[in-house]
């Protein structure tokens, strides 16, 4: 890194077709955020880039379900999103959006180069076609059953049941999103990437050039390498987006993944002047922060773009994270199995630090992670209260005690003080290397150490015991805690910055430089300011209300993807002739020992008393079904269950929910009366 000038962050941008959640922001803006804020702690150049994405399908897709314009819904979640981020402290420099003029210019000016210097190829391919919607379906548009795992909501580029990447043309029983219909595969012409130009010099690059990548990062683009790259079109057939800068192009506007990261120069591009600098400039470093799922398209497709362009540098490191997940589920926007940044900030006001904590602390680095409402309480009010802001109130509380509320001097030095003075530059330089690292995770912990580390030392030298004895030590001490509690105010800084400033004003002190934290962060004689609590206690009937709130999405998505079961195969009349179903009346119940479901029924068919076994045992007792009528199937052959011969079947209804209900007559009738 002390190679370059300055650094060039990029965030994920986010579709605005939607609110951005908790899996976002671990995943890709949190972490971002860490990183520029330290870059910046430590006097470096650097950019903070974000911006809307407000093209593509989604968009469209939402805005066709709304009844209303594609550029309702961009300009709706934009600022939303753009709100959203300023208020949890994400530090941009610009957040932009790929509506702007700017980056139409920009994308078009991009693409009609790479087409002009042949770069392109342009073939003809079979895509779907609605013949009742007038248009050529675009992945997104088509559903159906998955060829992987057999999830019937499977999208045309996607299954996010499985997360297997797909073709539209995989799909088993496509089907248009738009009208429902069965498609056509139709004939039409679009402008292609030819990635596979680029196979060997990407190879080159990432895997030898760049050993330092995340493996997650580097074993996904050499599972796209192994197995051959492809040319990648670069236009859609659409009405919503940047439209193909080429004559007898209308109704085709450039892909959104051609289109989105160019939304990075352009955002720089707004920005500032000097713009090329950050982009062209050898002394430039670009880190492109996000997660999994963009892998491919920030390693691979947009590498290749700008080195088919020729003049724009390359990222330097891409460490994207995996996912994480809600309660022991995948988030799904779709869905609305998320957690909403924005709801969050209105329900827990003035506890932005509180989720930035949570979190960096289980960021999903290596591996998926799991966000539980039980676990963020847990982690504030065991970590953020009981041991850093504990520690805090304590040092501020004790020198307002015993020094007039001023930084006392500092007199001899004891071994115990030498011990926790010489930890202080040994944890910032560990803090420095895991973010260098961008494990941000090892970061946190790291810095929560010097919170602990104050603590016991606290706890160790008992100044309020020695107060009167000896007030030259207690100075001492609290001249060292304070120490600590300044340099706090700046290693968390990166990670909570609401905090850090709040403390600041209880220390009464401007933010401490990076390189002047540790011994002489503060000096003796200064005024300190009013001291309060640094973090509040999150109480039972708060977390209470979140979990209910999930409990009750879930009930409604349990709801809403239960289907109805599939029809079976046709049968004859003969086949349906063949069934004795008549009246019965049953007569006598009771539950089959040893089983959960099973129920022993004696039910008089009005030619005979016989006994059947029925699984309604979950959802009625035996007295409930004693005297009703209901509908069986009398001559289906005996069958021996739990040790009891059952002849025949008792009709009931199943919901999609799995809720039975008698078959039965609309009024009472004599036991035999025959139904079919």
């Amino acid at each position: 890194m002390t190679d370059f000038k300055r650094t060039l962050i990029t965030t994920a941008l986010p579709y605005a077709n939607g609110p951005v959640h908790v899996g976002h922001l671990a995943g890709v803006y949190v972490p971002a955020d860490i990183y520029a804020r330290y870059l910046r702690l430590k006097g470096e150049e650097v950019l903070l880039i974000g911006g809307s994405d407000e093209h593509g399908v989604p968009i469209a897709i939402k805005a066709r379900k709304e009844g209303v314009t594609p550029r309702e819904i961009i300009d709706r979640y934009h600022h939303i999103i753009k709100e959203s981020f300023a208020a949890l402290g994400i530090s941009f420099d610009v957040y932009s959006r790929t509506s702007s003029p700017t980056h139409h210019a920009f994308a078009s000016a991009f693409f009609k180069k790479l087409h002009d210097e042949g770069k392109f190829i342009q073939r003809a391919s079979m895509q779907f076609y609605d013949e009742q919607a007038g248009q050529f379906l675009p992945d997104r548009y088509i559903t159906g059953t998955c060829p992987r795992c057999g999830n019937e909501r499977a999208y045309g580029d996607q299954c996010e049941a499985c997360g297997s990447s797909l073709n539209a043309t995989d799909l088993v029983h496509p089907l248009s999103a738009i009208t429902g219909n069965v498609p056509e595969l139709r004939e039409t012409t679009h402008w292609f990437l030819p990635l596979d130009d680029y196979q060997e010099w990407l190879a080159k690059w990432i895997l030898e050039e760049h050993p330092e990548w995340k493996p997650n990062v580097a074993g996904q683009c050499k599972s796209w390498l192994d197995s051959g790259l492809q040319p990648r079109a670069v236009t859609r057939d659409l009405d919503w987006g940047i439209p193909v800068p080429l004559d007898g192009c209308e109704g085709k506007v450039l892909y959104v993944w051609f289109d989105a990261p160019i939304g990075y120069i352009s955002a720089t591009k707004e920005l500032t002047p000097e713009w090329e600098t950050y982009w062209k400039d050898p002394g430039t470093r670009i880190v492109h922060f996000i997660g999994k799922d963009n892998i491919v398209f920030h390693c691979i497709i947009f590498p290749a773009m700008l080195k088919a362009e020729g003049s724009f540098n390359l990222p330097d490191n891409v460490p994207a994270n995996e996912f994480l997940n809600l309660e022991g589920e995948k988030i799904s926007t779709t869905r609305d199995w998320a957690i909403w940044l924005h709801e969050y900030l209105v329900d827990f006001k003035d506890k932005q630090d509180v989720l930035r904590y949570v979190l960096a602390a289980i960021a999903p680095e290596t591996k998926d992670s799991d966000f539980t409402w039980k676990d963020f309480q847990a982690r504030n009010n065991n970590e953020l209260v009981a041991i850093y802001g504990n520690f805090v109130n304590r040092a501020l509380v004790l020198a307002r005690k015993y020094h007039d509320n001023r930084v006392p001097p500092r007199g001899i030095i004891t071994a115990r003080d030498r011990e926790l003075l010489d930890e202080i530059p040994a944890i910032i330089a560990r803090v420095e290397a895991s973010l260098d690292a961008f494990h941000f995770r090892d970061a946190l912990r790291e810095a929560m150490s010097l919170a602990r580390a104050g603590n016991k030392y606290l706890a160790d030298t008992e100044p309020w015991k020695i107060a009167g004895s000896d007030p030259a030590r207690v100075e001492t001490i609290l001249n060292i805690c304070l120490q600590v509690a300044a340099t706090l105010s700046t290693l968390m800084e990166p990670f909570m910055p609401f905090s850090s400033a709040r403390l600041r004003g209880f220390m009464n002190i401007s933010p401490v430089a990076w390189k002047s934290m540790g011994d002489a962060a503060i000096h003796a004689g200064h005024p300190l300011g009013e001291a309060g609590l640094l973090f509040e206690k999150i109480e039972d009937d708060a977390i209470r209300v979140q979990v209910e709130r999930l409990e009750e999405k879930k009930k409604r998505l349990a709801a809403d993807t239960r289907q109805a079961a599939p029809v079976k195969p046709d049968i004859s009349i003969d086949d349906f002739a063949g069934m004795d179903i008549r009246v019965g009346t049953i007569v006598a119940a009771e539950k089959v020992a040893g089983t959960r479901k099973l129920m022993k029924l004696t039910v008089d068919t009005g030619t005979d008393r016989r006994v059947i076994v029925s699984g309604i045992a979950e959802q009625y007792t035996p007295d409930e079904v004693t005297g009703r009528q209901v509908c069986v199937l009398v001559n289906l052959s005996p069958r021996v269950l739990k040790g009891i011969e059952s002849r025949g079947m008792i009709l009931m209804a199943e919901s999609p929910d799995g809720k039975l209900s008698f078959v039965a007559p609309d009024g009472k009738v004599a036991p035999g009366t025959v139904v079919c």
